[in-house]
């Protein structure tokens, strides 16, 4: 996952007044990309329009696997999964 998830988490959870869950963040994988995501970034807003934030975490998805055949991203937000479908990731 893209390390801005664990403030997304932290942000909702704050917000709903709800425990975050440690160990679930603890057994993420998180995602370091070693160099500017332009690439994706392009990529992704040639697929639609999303926010800055949810443009991070399907670019990040796209720095991850080398393709997007068989690779789901998980979503709530219905922009996001519209791009993430015309990206080629499962949702």
């Amino acid at each position: 996952a893209s390390g801005l998830l664990e403030a997304e988490v932290r942000s909702a959870a704050a917000r709903e007044g709800v425990p975050v869950d440690e160990h679930a963040l603890a057994a993420m994988n998180w995602i370091h990309p070693l160099r500017r995501l332009d690439s994706e970034i392009t990529r992704v807003l040639h697929a639609g329009y999303v926010k800055g934030a949810d443009a991070w975490h399907l670019a990040c998805a796209l720095y991850f696997f080398e393709s997007t055949a068989g690779a789901t991203f998980l979503t709530l937000d219905a922009p996001q999964r519209a791009v993430a479908e015309a990206l080629g990731f499962l949702v």
